[in-house]
């Protein structure tokens, strides 16, 4: 009993601290947008990531973190996750792909960014017609 009880205690220190962060709807979907976004203007060569505006969201982000209650420490520890990073990163490309853009397609993925821009989706409005 105190050797699982102990496993038990040990397991959990060792959890990140921003494990509930990754739970956080709103904060996983709007890194998962920026991503697209990034992607995009990064393949596209008539799209461009509206840089400042970038910034500001994620900034926006990270307050809306803090406003649900994490430490600035925990935020930073989420973002500098390489593993938390891995799986919104996957998460990002396979929504890419499922709407049309797969890797290495050059004018599909500007299709998809001129789809998001028209329709002004969170992801649209991190992009601009370069």
């Amino acid at each position: 009993m105190k050797t699982t009880l102990t496993a038990a205690v040990l397991t959990l220190a060792a959890a990140p601290a921003f494990a509930g962060l990754e739970q956080e709807p709103r904060i996983t979907e709007g890194l998962i947008n920026v991503g697209i976004a990034y992607e995009i203007s990064e393949v596209c060569p008539r799209l461009d990531g509206r840089t400042l505006r970038g910034l500001q969201y994620l900034l926006a982000l990270r307050s809306a973190a803090m406003d649900l209650g994490y430490s600035r420490a925990e935020v930073d520890a989420f973002i500098d996750d390489d593993a938390a990073k891995d799986r919104l990163e996957a998460v990002a490309r396979a929504r890419l792909a499922a709407k049309g853009a797969a890797k290495g397609d050059t004018e599909a993925h500007c299709r998809v960014g001129e789809a998001e821009l028209a329709a002004d989706s969170q992801i649209g409005r991190l992009l601009e017609v370069d």
